[in-house]
């Protein structure tokens, strides 16, 4: 079974604080950098790195975690778990779709919720026609922005920004997926920000696809050919008695 304390690494909650850093001062990774992609230590995918050095990019990881962040307005990981037995035996019993939000409630939900006081889900779906069926969830996070050094100065009276996250989750060569984006806007700009709830789903939906169309997920392990028992000789028929 999965540890809650993974999954926190997946969003980011301590990963920076983990991290270790070279003696450059660039974060060591358990993955590597292969030009402009990301290659998880696994091998089970990589990902075309969507944060630039010159605007503060910084890549952390961790053996089935990613976090790719700037200065700016880019807060994206990507956590790729193994399914143990368990796992799988409560994927092919459930079914997607409920699989999906079983682990989403019960490992993803509930891990923010320790961490943070007052976490909701927005809204959810399940969309049956992305990477063989995919849970999209919005949660609101009180006080869980990555961003909280770029939150402007607050008046006596006003509250701390709500921070919100989109989060997709999938199944894909025996690994489940999560991957998660803050909507930085949300609490950077302060009170110039107007955006809708609608218009907020559309702008983290649309950087979830982007990072999908930037992953390459390792191809599935051949089958193995059955083994071919070698065909029986005929048997002799025994020499006619003279």
């Amino acid at each position: 079974m999965l540890r809650l304390s993974r999954l926190l690494l997946a969003f980011g909650l301590t990963l920076c604080a983990l991290s270790v850093r070279a003696q450059d001062g660039r974060p060591s990774l358990v993955g590597k950098v292969e030009g402009k992609t990301y290659v998880s230590p696994t091998g089970i995918f990589k990902v075309a790195i969507p944060v630039l050095p010159e605007l503060g990019g910084e890549i952390t990881d961790t053996p089935n975690v990613v976090t790719f962040q700037d200065a700016f307005n880019v807060h994206i990981s990507i956590a790729a778990f193994p399914q143990d037995a368990t796992q799988r035996w409560e994927n092919s019993t459930r079914g997607t779709k409920d699989y999906l939000i079983y682990f989403f409630s019960n490992f993803v939900l509930s891990d923010f919720k320790q961490a943070f006081e007052g976490v909701q889900i927005e809204s959810a779906k399940f969309i049956p026609a992305t990477l063989d069926g995919s849970l999209i969830t919005y949660i609101l996070i009180p006080g869980g922005t990555m961003f909280a050094d770029k939150v402007p100065q607050l008046a006596p009276d006003d509250r701390i920004p709500i921070a919100k996250r989109g989060n997709l989750l999938f199944v894909r060569n025996g690994h489940i997926f999560v991957i998660s984006i803050e909507l930085a806007e949300r609490v950077v700009e302060g009170k110039a920000y107007k955006k809708t709830t609608a218009e907020e789903d559309d702008i983290l939906r649309q950087r979830l696809n982007d990072v999908i169309a930037k992953i390459q997920f390792a191809k599935p392990p051949a089958a193995a050919a059955p083994a071919v028992s070698p065909t029986p000789a005929a048997p002799v028929a025994p020499a006619a008695k003279k």
